[in-house]
Parts: structure tokens; C-alpha cells; sequence
């Protein structure tokens, strides 16, 4: 039971489905189902759509501090296009967070900060809901990082990764008739983090600004195991026994 929690390596017995969702990383996991639960419960009219979205002044005047995560999990009702954001939002954060080595901590850490930058934007662009912003700036940090892959939309056209971002801003263009501009705010916090995380540390000799502070490490994974410290003297003892073993054979051999 404790190894079907912890998701991971696709347990004997279980249903396609539910190994797919148990093998995702665990931020990925959880964040669809987030996103899935929330559309659920505001169809089901258990919620409102109302409860959900950000405003700076709702927040911080009537500390409705949930705002600052349900504005992440909401994609809009039951429908292909929710379907649409869930599809992207599931396969590039889980390229993402693997690639991180499925470290909870480092991704974790890329979705706060990056998640921070949204909400600073978003009384800028009065956007109430940013989940697919959060999407997109995972897709540009992923394209960036990718860019000799190839990849074909609905089998029509085929382009190298970095142009995938600009192509589901141009489809979201057609089918909307309006610019995307939660896609442009979320491509542009991507291209910050990719600059200060992929892009300056090899100008600077390695040095990173955007890697997660040891605190932050230490919240997700706890305290690294110490290291076992030998006294000095045992270590003369050992060195002197090692010498001594080395010689024997020579006197033998003599």
C-alpha cells in the first residue's frame, strides 16, 4: 500500500490508467488533480467559479489568502478545451519535473517562483485565472530546453520544439478571436527563468540565481544524512596497520 501512495514504478495489477496517474512525479500528480477535482466540483455546482479566480484587492483586503493557489487549478468546465489545458499541463510539467531528476524540491520551487511572477502580473492584465499561464510558462521553459526536438500539431505541420509555444498561441488566437495574453504573460516569466537558470550561469563561472535555497531543500527532502567522522588517531592507527600489512609479504617473499 505505502509503495501505490508513493506512486512510482507501475505496480503488478493495476489498470492502464491507474499506473499512468501513479507513475507521473508527484508535483505533476497532484497538481492535475487539483485541476480535474476543481472543474468537477464547479460542474457539480459545489463550488463557484467566483471562489476560485484572483483579485489583489480580495485577497489582501478580505485575506482570502486561497485565492493565490485555486487561480492555478481552475481551467474552465467539463469541455475539449478543458481536456486541451489538461493534456499540455500533464505532459510538459511531467517532462519538466522529471528532467529535474523528480526532485520535489527543485520543481517545486521553479512553479513558486514562477507562480509568483503570474500573480505580480496579473493585476496588470486583469487575469483572474492563471492556471493556463502557469502551462504555457512551463511549455516555453521545456521548448527552450528541448530545442532539437521535433514535433507535429493535430499530424498537419512539423517544427523544432522552440516554435511550440507560438504555435498553441496562434491555435488559441483562431479559436478565440482574441490574443492570449494570459499564454504571452506566462511565455515571458518562462523566458525569465530560462535566461537566470539555463542562459547566465555559463556566463558567470556556474553561479545561478534562481536555484532553490537550502531551506526550501531541507522543507521537501529534510537534513542530509551526516557524514561519519573518524578521529584522528584512529586514523594514524588504520594508516599504520595498512603500512605494516604491506610490508609482510616482502619479509615472506625475502
Amino acid at each position: 500500500m505505502a509503495n501505490v501512495l508513493a506512486g512510482g514504478d507501475g505496480i503488478r495489477g493495476q489498470f492502464p490508467l491507474e499506473q499512468w496517474f501513479f507513475e507521473m512525479p508527484v508535483c505533476t500528480r497532484w497538481w492535475m488533480t487539483a485541476a480535474l477535482s476543481a472543474s468537477v466540483l464547479v460542474q457539480c455546482e459545489i463550488l463557484d467559479p467566483f471562489q476560485l479566480f484572483y483579485s489583489f484587492r480580495t485577497v489582501f483586503y478580505r485575506s482570502q489568502y486561497w485565492r493565490l493557489v485555486t487561480t492555478f487549478f481552475y481551467f474552465g468546465p467539463l469541455s475539449l478545451d478543458l481536456l486541451y489545458h489538461i493534456f499540455f499541463l500533464q505532459r510538459y510539467s511531467r517532462l519538466l519535473e522529471e528532467s529535474s531528476g523528480r526532485s520535489p524540491a527543485h520543481f517545486s520551487w521553479l512553479l513558486a517562483f514562477t507562480s509568483t511572477l503570474l500573480l505580480c502580473m496579473a493585476p496588470l492584465f486583469s487575469m483572474a485565472f492563471l492556471g493556463s499561464a502557469l502551462s504555457s510558462t512551463l511549455i516555453y521553459i521545456w521548448s527552450r530546453k528541448n530545442p532539437d526536438t521535433l514535433l507535429s500539431f493535430l499530424g498537419l505541420m512539423v517544427f523544432r520544439a522552440p516554435y511550440l509555444p507560438w504555435v498553441l498561441m496562434c491555435f488559441s488566437l483562431v479559436m478565440h478571436g482574441t490574443i492570449p495574453k494570459d499564454e504571452l504573460c506566462g511565455i515571458v516569466v518562462g523566458h525569465i527563468w530560462y535566461f537566470f537558470n539555463d542562459v547566465y550561469p555559463p556566463l558567470h563561472d556556474g553561479h545561478s540565481p534562481l536555484d532553490p535555497p537550502a531551506w526550501w531543500i531541507r522543507l521537501f527532502e529534510g537534513h542530509p544524512a551526516p557524514t561519519e567522522e573518524t578521529p584522528e588517531g584512529e586514523d594514524l592507527a588504520d594508516a599504520g596497520n595498512d603500512a605494516h600489512e604491506a610490508a609482510q609479504p616482502e619479509v615472506a617473499a625475502q
